[in-house]
């Protein structure tokens, strides 16, 4: 009898390595009769800005909505530019538009995040109102020279932390250097609900008071709406969860980086390069993605071996059909990520896998060299 595939993520194993404690965490709140923005979210978003260094935490209905509702608060709206990158998920861009603005594309640096010079270059010849430094695949983007930049020429800073709960730059945590930050809450993320899920935070109380409104409707007062806002809540019962997964989010992360650091060792002398981390950072490896020109012969070849993969992107938000030729590039154009957009790979990233898993895949990346 063969091997069971490796998938890349696998959501419901997280439940399953917690499914006493998410069960009775569900149960709690079906037989608690409070189902909208009750203690549960309430207790959520204390503990989980806690644990990003914030001071508030506000939960919304996902991850591209925090982005929005963040935006929003910091006063962004139609005219206005936001600078991002354009190797990202695209519901960085989505957040832009949806808020009115226009998004300004910018090239990442050799660590895969958004280039300090680029930006730097951009506020040169733009009136940017915002910048979004995305933290992909885990890895910090080079956050104490983005703030330096846009505090020089008066752009708020909206973290994009959805790949990288828990990591680090120096000591202090991604989500704490700009104004406020946006995190996705999806299945596979480091942490990730039952379903969709989002949160913003923030260590500015007005911030907080505005997205607070922002994601119910402009209320301050029920039924009575200051101004048009949304609805985006995240659900009770996903925070329930989310508390569990809290709880042993460190645990998980210190898992990735041992995972990561197997792959590492197996990809020693094979031609294939191994993910860059920052100097300084804790990587949390959301996503372990490796470099090589041969990307989908070794895709094809993993495959064979029953190890699925992932490619994340296949494509930068400008090359895609919904984007291309309409939307503005900076000025230092976007020669690395293009140039990266054909090498990347993922490998199955996720801290359920088994040692004996992990040894099937580093078994045939060293194959892969013989």
């Amino acid at each position: 009898m063969s091997e069971a595939p490796i998938i890349p993520a696998d959501p419901k194993a997280a439940y399953l390595a917690n499914k006493a404690e998410i069960d009775a965490a569900i149960r709690r709140v079906l037989e608690g009769g409070r189902y909208i923005l009750g203690g549960e979210v309430a207790a959520f978003e204390a503990e989980f800005a806690t644990f990003v260094a914030a001071r508030h935490g506000i939960g919304v209905a996902n991850g591209t909505d925090a982005i929005e509702v963040a935006l929003r608060a910091l006063g962004v709206g139609p005219g206005d530019v936001v600078a991002t990158v354009s190797h990202t998920a695209v519901a960085t861009v989505s957040a832009i538009e949806r808020a009115g603005a226009k998004a300004l594309l910018l090239d990442i640096d050799r660590y895969d995040t958004l280039d300090p010079e680029a930006l730097d270059a951009a506020a040169r010849t733009s009136k940017i109102k915002a910048v979004i430094p995305v933290h992909l695949y885990g890895q910090p983007a080079a956050m104490p020279e983005i703030i330096g930049i846009a505090r020089r020429h008066g752009m708020a800073v909206l973290e994009d932390g959805a790949q990288a709960h828990g990591a680090r730059l120096g000591r202090q945590a991604v989500g704490s250097f700009g104004d406020v930050a946006a995190w996705s809450l999806y299945p596979t993320k480091n942490l990730g609900a039952i379903g969709d899920g989002g949160i913003v935070t923030t260590s500015r109380p007005e911030l907080a008071e505005a997205m607070r409104q922002i994601r119910e409707y402009g209320w301050r007062q029920r039924y009575i709406s200051d101004f048009a806002g949304l609805n985006s809540r995240l659900d009770e019962i996903q925070a329930a969860i989310l508390r569990v997964k809290l709880a042993r989010l460190a645990e998980d992360n210190a898992r990735r980086r041992h995972i990561a650091a197997a792959y590492d060792r197996a990809l020693e002398g094979t031609g294939i390069e191994t993910p860059r981390v920052r100097p300084g950072a804790e990587h949390v490896y959301h996503l372990y993605v490796l470099r090589t020109p041969k990307r989908d012969a070794l895709k094809a070849t993993l495959q064979s071996a029953g190890i699925l993969t992932g490619i994340h992107y296949p494509a930068a938000v400008h090359q895609q059909p919904g984007y291309a030729g309409r939307i503005a590039i900076g000025p230092t154009g976007l020669g690395r990520t293009e140039a990266l957009m054909p090498t990347i790979l993922s490998l199955p990233m996720y801290p359920e896998l088994t040692d004996a898993q992990v040894r099937r895949v580093t078994d045939a990346l060293r194959a892969v060299s013989r």
